[in-house]
């Protein structure tokens, strides 16, 4: 980005960050209902782009249910931006009210038998506030990472916003975040990451929807260094005034092969949980941006992407 355009960006964060949250929440909810179809309506290249995608989760649906699909995933993606524009004025008490985990008790037991825990989690609904349910509703701390933004004061705010939620927050800087990771989850704590688009060449290739796609290898290669459990996990909005998610079962780290095989085998389990979360509710993945191997443009195989690297922790959100 330019320089005057990186300025207006952090400048229009910094107003949603500051003006939104004072807005009566009725006058929110509809602001952020009323950009959402604005921005429907005019078909931009991220509409379009988010029903291609769902053109793959909902393979019989026409035209028509996908119009009506990516237009309701606009509204959802709104509703996670006004929701976490608010949520540091949100008390314990709503915030532990908004939410609802299926099986979360697979997620403090594990934390109490003190092998660590990883959490993965797709673009799904709103997972900030997924965050601030664990940290200042169940009073559970624990560290994700995010990736470095430009503006650099735009990632600061990230940064302060995340943390403000009660979360560590690691910049995405490879082996140094990897390594403070793997010690929290030695140290039995709980990491918490975005995990369902890695298109860089140290991605896994999995197989969703029946497509290629690459995700990241790090919720894998931290389970099998640290003997951390992993949990994938999916979200959904129900109702304008609840989240519900799922905590599904740990993936188990394969018994032989190489460290490698073992993260491949590992990230298409993970993968295939996020397909069921996402087929059962479409339109609250918030997915606006190419996936599949198939929409990139051609480029030269430089790697395969089956082992991952184990610097590629996972995706910011």
């Amino acid at each position: 980005m330019s320089g005057g355009r990186d300025r207006l960006v952090d400048a229009l964060y910094g107003l949603g960050w500051s003006t939104v949250k004072t807005l009566p929440e009725p006058v929110a909810v509809a602001l952020g209902r009323t950009i959402a179809d604005t921005v429907w309506k005019r078909r931009g290249s991220n509409v379009l782009r988010l029903e291609s995608n769902l053109a793959r989760v909902v393979p019989d649906a026409s035209p028509e249910r996908l119009a009506e699909l990516s237009k309701a995933g606009m509204r959802s993606y709104m509703r996670y931006w006004m929701e976490s524009f608010r949520l540091p004025v949100w008390s314990a008490e709503r915030v532990r009210d908004s939410v609802e985990i299926k099986d979360i008790h697979l997620l403090t037991e594990g934390l109490e038998s003190g092998r660590g825990v990883v959490l993965a989690l797709p673009h799904l609904a709103n997972w900030d506030l997924a965050g601030a349910w664990l940290t200042r509703g169940m009073g559970v701390p624990f560290t994700t990472v995010v990736e470095r933004l430009k503006p650099e004061s735009l990632f600061d705010r990230f940064v302060e916003y995340r943390e403000s939620l009660g979360m560590e927050v690691l910049p995405h800087t490879g082996g140094t975040a990897f390594g403070t990771l793997a010690r929290r989850l030695r140290s039995g704590g709980l990491v918490c990451l975005v995990a369902d688009r890695d298109l860089s060449a140290s991605g896994v290739e999995v197989t969703f929807f029946g497509e290629k796609t690459r995700m990241p290898a790090g919720p894998a290669m931290l389970a099998q260094q640290t003997g951390a459990l992993l949990f994938p996990v999916s979200l959904h909005f129900d109702g304008p005034k609840l989240m519900r998610g799922r905590v599904f079962p740990a993936v188990e780290v394969p018994e032989t092969g190489k460290r490698a095989e073992k993260s491949s085998v590992m990230t298409q389990a993970v993968a295939d949980k996020f397909a069921v979360g996402i087929a059962e509710h479409p339109e609250d993945w918030h997915m606006l941006q190419r996936l599949w191997l198939a929409d990139l443009e051609p480029r030269p195989d430089t790697d395969a992407g089956t082992g991952g690297s184990p610097e590629k922790v996972g995706g910011a959100g």
